[in-house]
């Protein structure tokens, strides 16, 4: 069976989704990162896996469900700290990250019989996942990370390895207020819909820090 990673960083102000202020306050922002990561996780948690690991840059938090394994991000650019998460697995694994709280455990069961590679692209020119039947650091090292191209350039490097790609649907990473909007609408009953629906605009009344999630790419 496949390794399930999750790339992310601990929802803390100030640190995380910080495109999204304005109009959300730092404190609404984190809040979002929370209840996506949290979504995120809870689709990880539902989708059948050899292994569930968090790679975390921060400490876990009561968002985390049981059943992960959490080991800590590598120093270095993200494409340095994507390739030690695939570097630790020692069988296929597909790889995500915490921006798309749409995300389903149909979409994350993936079947590499007929195939070397998963490529989930992002609608904004990155991806969200990528799924290696063989684990290869250096397919991502050097990779350009966050640019229109990310995603392009990353497939391209698989087919240009002789690997059998298979597609995933594109998906819409929340970097901004529409993003967030918009996949909210995508997954109206999660915890990121419910999140964004209790938030108001930054000059209003605040939401108050972020808080353990009841009730996750």
């Amino acid at each position: 069976m496949t390794t399930l990673l999750v790339i992310a960083k601990e929802p803390r102000p100030g640190r995380v989704k910080t495109r999204l202020t304005p109009p959300f306050t730092p404190q609404q922002a984190a809040a979002l990162a929370e209840a996506a990561l949290a979504d995120t996780l809870h689709a990880v948690a539902d989708t059948p896996a050899a292994r569930r690991v968090l790679v975390l840059d921060g400490a876990p938090g009561p968002w985390l469900p049981p059943g992960f394994d959490v080991v800590a991000q590598c120093a270095g650019r993200l494409d340095e700290r994507l390739a030690e998460a695939f570097a630790r697995c020692t069988g296929p694994a597909l790889l995500i990250g915490m921006d798309t709280p749409q995300v389903t455990p149909e979409l994350l069961t993936v079947d590499f019989t007929d195939c070397d590679a998963w490529f989930g692209p992002a609608e904004d020119g990155g991806f969200w996942a990528l799924g290696l039947a063989c684990p290869d650091p250096a397919l991502l090292r050097g990779v350009p990370m966050s640019t229109p191209v990310t995603g392009a350039v990353q497939r391209e490097r698989l087919v240009a390895a002789g690997l059998r790609v298979r597609d995933l649907p594109p998906l819409r990473d929340v970097d901004t207020a529409p993003d967030a909007h918009a996949v909210a609408a995508l997954a109206p009953r999660g915890r990121f819909a419910a999140r964004l629906a209790r938030c108001t605009v930054a000059g209003t009344p605040a939401a108050g820090p972020a808080s353990p999630t009841a009730g996750p790419r």
